[in-house]
């Protein structure tokens, strides 16, 4: 955090100093709005939710270091700023911490699309990291609450800001530029998840374009070349433009893809000569598990190229890139030979499908299982996603499908509507518990066995508990 005083806080967000002796008061430490990550210094966002009042939690915000809070209430226990609007205060505050930075210098990548956010997110810092300090959304805090949480790390000496930026709406993306206004700008793709909030992929597509419609005509816009919608944003930004895909006209291409044993790709890496003269070929090899990666690491790449890195040292840091987020692709060994895949976070048609293809190719001494929950906000089409999923994990070979869930019995539904031949074993179970039994049963060395699903279908945590304290990675 920017170290700033109480009195100009008050003036930043338009608010009042409940004591107006408190005007000293310095906050130097992190901005939170959960009472459990305060600490020395910090400053403590007092939000109400739906389901609690942040003013209760002002005391123990106190007793973990904090020295001030942002409030809508008047409290006793810590010096504060009264505002109308804690929410329109919080992104005030972060639209100043930017400000301040950038007049020094301080560079902004925001990054969008239907999936893929976290993992790109996470490489980019990875690899920017490398050039400079940088500071980067932790986990998938990208809402207008986790945008001003991550806008509000930095610090004197950040260079790089890359900021996730999520969007259930039209607008959503825009209110988010408006804190952190982007130098560079990377939309990923335009799927199906939050179909159901949207409505269509155009009006998914709508909202991601205020990403790049929030550039100037001196930032860049990074576009999936492979992808329709995405490269039909050419017209919606002022910005330059960078393609980046397996299309033979994107800038940056990548092409001779292959998946080792462990599903990791390598590919070769396209882009500009220096001075837009020819073009540069250097081979590339990730870590990170799934074809899908190398269009992240495409974009990841545009990116560290504008920002000044050389094609030598960006390749570097993406071969030394491991997952920094949990429950990505996340690969555990256990001691009896049986391989985790936990990639359930979040889930849609076009990452579960990914995840999928991944397993068919991983290399595997015994069974393919692929267990699989809700992919929730798909809207009327939901069902047949659903179906789509286990029709797709039959046809690739998958050994054994695992449902979990009642929203997940289409799913296995679709497996079996598509078997033939050497069909696979189907299941479907009603909990995590009758799932974790099943597996407990059958699962034997040589296995390898994917999780996937929504966040709230809670197969991440299956995931944990199928690796407790057997975990030899």
């Amino acid at each position: 955090m920017i170290p700033l005083t109480l009195r100009r806080l008050a003036e930043i967000t338009g608010g009042d100093l409940l004591d107006p002796a408190s005007g000293d008061v310095l906050v130097d430490g992190p901005v939170v709005t959960d009472s459990r990550e305060a600490g020395p210094g910090s400053l403590y966002v007092a939000r109400v939710g739906e389901h609690a009042d942040g003013h209760v939690y002002v005391p123990a915000a106190k007793e973990k270091g904090a020295v001030a809070a942002l409030v809508t209430t008047p409290v006793e226990q810590l010096p504060a700023v009264l505002v109308d609007d804690v929410q329109e205060a919080f992104a005030a505050l972060a639209r100043e911490v930017v400000r301040t930075r950038v007049a020094d210098g301080l560079r902004v990548v925001g990054i969008t699309g239907s999936s893929g956010k976290t993992s790109t997110k996470d490489l980019l810092a990875h690899v920017l990291s490398g050039h400079g300090e940088t500071v980067a959304t932790i986990g998938s805090l990208n809402s207008e609450v986790g945008v001003p949480l991550t806008l509000c790390r930095v610090t004197p000496t950040t260079a790089m800001l890359v900021v996730e930026m999520g969007a259930r709406g039209i607008g959503h993306v825009a209110y988010l530029t408006d804190m952190a206004p982007p130098h560079v700008g990377i939309v990923l793709n335009v799927g199906t998840a939050h179909l159901g909030e949207f409505g269509s992929r155009e009006a998914i597509a709508r909202a991601k374009s205020e990403l790049v419609a929030a550039l100037t005509p001196e930032g860049l816009a990074v576009l999936n070349a492979d992808d329709d919608l995405v490269r039909g944003m050419t017209g919606a930004t002022p910005a330059r433009v960078c393609l980046t895909g397996r299309s033979t006209d994107a800038d940056v291409r990548a092409d001779d893809i292959h998946l080792d044993a462990l599903g990791a790709p390598s590919f070769t890496l396209h882009v500009p000569g220096a001075d837009g003269a020819g073009e540069r070929s250097l081979p590339v090899h990730l870590a990170l598990l799934g074809e899908h990666q190398v269009d992240n690491a495409l974009a990841v790449v545009a990116a560290a190229l504008e920002l000044g890195m050389t094609p030598e040292a960006i390749v570097e840091r993406l071969e030394s890139a491991a997952p920094a987020s949990r429950w990505r692709m996340e690969r555990h060994v256990r001691a009896d030979g049986v391989v985790v895949v936990n990639d359930a976070y979040n889930a849609n048609p076009d990452s579960m499908s990914a995840a999928l293809r991944t397993l068919a190719r991983m290399e595997c001494a015994g069974r393919r299982v692929a267990v699989l929950g809700a992919m929730y906000e798909l809207g009327p089409d939901s069902a047949d996603e659903h179906r789509r999923m286990g029709a797709l994990a039959a046809e690739l070979g998958v050994d054994v499908v695992v449902a979990v869930g009642e929203d997940a019995r289409v799913i296995a539904d679709g497996a079996t509507r598509a078997t033939a031949g050497d069909a696979p074993e189907i299941h479907h179970v009603d909990t995590l518990d009758a799932a974790e039994s099943l597996l407990d049963e059958r699962l034997g060395h040589g296995d390898v066995v994917l999780l996937k699903s929504s966040r709230d279908a809670g197969l991440r945590l299956l995931g944990d508990r199928l690796i407790a304290q057997e975990d030899r990675s």
